[in-house]
């Protein structure tokens, strides 16, 4: 079976991405099938997961009950509008509208009551709301702020700045650069582009995976490709804000274009490497096993590379 006929059997979610990224389809078409994530398959079962008081599992980060698996769990309202993000509910339907305006009015970060869409204060969580807020059409602009000045001497950002960190993170870079060019399709402010540049100067300095001063790996875990990616960077998800920006591939990025391709199975998928634990709500697949969300990325990152044969 072709690689392209498996990805259409699955979830709306990967199949409209599928049609628009792998095969050009009429974008009428596109929209069609991207139209089906609320009412079925994952997507649907996200929007169905919300609370009576509008949110997903009671709060903005934390869940207001002990996770039953260990780690952080991914249930509650900020990582439910990525993942709903990432699978691509359209942010103009009425389902989103109703999100967006629940969550407005009941949602406030466990930090300090901050109301949802004004931010808290790390900015790996900033970065995803950023990102959550363009895509859903909620002016962030105080949240950019603050990122703006929070950038590092080095280029980059880190959540344990404030703890003293001097030294720039893949993670927290990575969730910045890509709101920051989420925030450049809402304003043409100089600052926007000049810090998504930055940040992505930092990773490619490091080829996308290696310590500047040694040229060591800085994390394994930056090998293993994970859908979703939650707060943790990776190799492909690194390509893919590239190819999202229309970056030209160059030889900085070469390594880690060899890691993705490496990774393909000789039926033409790719597996899932890693499962970030805690409680989630949508299983998309077993680690190890052919996975449908790895092989779209893998595969419209490699077309755009100019290396899908």
């Amino acid at each position: 079976m072709r690689v392209i006929d498996w990805l259409m059997e699955g979830d709306p979610a990967t199949r409209w991405q599928v049609m628009q990224d792998l095969l050009d389809a009429d974008p009428a078409g596109v929209t069609a099938e991207r139209s089906r994530v609320a009412r079925e398959g994952w997507g649907a079962a996200l929007l169905a997961a919300r609370g009576a008081d509008g949110q997903w599992a009671g709060g903005a980060h934390f869940p207001t009950t002990e996770p039953e698996l260990p780690g952080q769990p991914w249930t509650s309202t900020s990582h439910v509008l990525t993942e709903l993000r990432l699978l691509g509910l359209d942010p103009h339907s009425a389902e989103a509208r109703e999100v967006v305006d629940d969550v407005r009015r009941a949602t406030r970060w466990e930090h300090d009551g901050q109301p949802f869409w004004e931010g808290e204060v790390e900015p790996c969580i900033n970065g995803a709301l950023v990102s959550n807020g363009v895509y859903y059409g909620v002016p962030v602009d105080g949240v950019v702020e603050r990122l703006l000045g929070e950038r590092m001497a080095v280029g980059g950002w880190n959540c344990e700045q404030e703890t003293g960190s001097t030294r720039s993170s893949f993670d927290t870079t990575i969730a910045v650069v890509e709101a920051m060019a989420a925030q450049q399709r809402v304003t043409d402010d100089p600052r926007v582009r000049e810090a998504r540049l930055s940040g992505e100067a930092y990773l490619l300095e490091r080829g996308l995976l290696r310590r500047r001063s040694t040229g060591e790996v800085v994390d394994e875990d930056y090998l293993r490709l994970a859908f979703p990616p939650r707060w943790h960077y990776d190799v492909l998800r690194a390509l893919e804000h590239f190819r999202a920006v229309g970056a030209a591939p160059d030889e900085r990025m070469r390594e880690a274009i060899d890691v993705v391709r490496s990774k393909r199975r000789d039926d033409g998928t790719w597996p899932l490497d890693v499962r970030w634990g805690g409680d989630a709500r949508i299983d998309h697949g077993a680690v190890g096993e052919p996975n449908r969300w790895i092989t779209l990325q893998a595969l419209r990152v490699l077309r755009w590379a100019g290396e899908d044969s």
